[in-house]
């Protein structure tokens, strides 16, 4: 006769739940309280930064694009970077309604003391999940956010700034 795992509760299992979001924010929180303490400046700012140095020249769309973040959440990053230096702005040749953003020497520094990830940990551990768990996790959190009657708009906040 084998041993078998005795069944949880309901409140058991809402108990472990709640734990395994626990660790998972303060690995989040841990993870960009160290971020700022080596750079400065908050994660959100940093992943900012980092996807101007991967495309000079990129504008805010990209930023908003690349952070699923609302335009006007990039644009209030993109002038806190401009406001530190850590940003240059200047009209595109092309096209003079819109603008290219390139990093700063500073900008640059900064970037070379983080040994990253810049996205922060959760987007970095979320793409090495295999597609059939990220289904289930979006289906289930799609579930947890009804019950919460949670604002839709709260997901385009960057968890950095959370």
């Amino acid at each position: 006769m084998s041993a078998s795992a005795p069944t949880l509760s309901t409140d058991d299992t809402a108990a472990q739940v709640l734990r395994k979001f626990r660790v998972v924010f303060n690995a989040i929180r841990s993870h960009f309280r160290d971020l700022e303490k080596e750079a400065g400046i908050g994660g959100a700012q940093v992943w900012a930064l980092s996807l101007i140095h991967a495309t000079p020249g990129a504008g805010v769309g990209h930023i908003a694009k690349n952070m699923d973040i609302h335009q006007s959440t990039a644009s209030n990053l993109v002038k806190t970077l401009l406001g530190k230096h850590l940003l240059t702005l200047t009209k595109s040749v092309l096209d003079k309604r819109s603008v290219e953003l390139h990093i700063t020497p500073e900008g640059a520094a900064i970037l070379s003391k983080i040994p990253g990830p810049f996205e922060g940990v959760l987007p970095m551990a979320l793409a090495t999940l295999p597609i059939a768990t990220l289904d289930r996790l979006n289906n289930d959190l799609a579930d947890l956010t009804l019950a919460l009657r949670a604002d839709d708009e709260a997901g385009s906040i960057p968890l950095a700034n959370l």
